[in-house]
């Protein structure tokens, strides 16, 4: 079965830098920001399916002694991952760096 993951960002608006010694400039920002700003609301559903997937890439990326050491301050996710790899590499009888940590 095959499925797709989209990625949504948040827009996040960003107020222009304005000099401190020119007050003319002030009035002006204050009108910009009150015309009319867009906002984007997300439901509890996308917010938790976004949230997953954020934690999804953080733990895709995460460098073999951060899961180790995960593992060991009892993360079941990281606990699975090592169980799951050490299966692997016993069944294939490679020795990998993840293998050989206490060597």
């Amino acid at each position: 079965m095959l499925s797709s993951i989209t990625t949504a960002t948040a827009a996040q608006s960003v107020a222009p830098a304005a000099p401190a010694s020119s007050s003319k400039k002030a009035p002006e920002q204050k009108q910009q920001s009150s015309g009319g700003a867009d906002t984007v609301h997300l439901s509890s559903t996308a917010q938790a399916h976004l949230s997953a997937i954020q934690a999804a890439s953080q733990e895709a990326t995460e460098t073999p002694a951060q899961t180790a050491k995960e593992a060991l301050g009892g993360d079941r996710q990281a606990q699975r991952l090592l169980a799951r790899e050490a299966r692997a590499n016993a069944q294939s009888g490679e020795y990998g760096p993840r293998t050989v940590r206490g060597r």
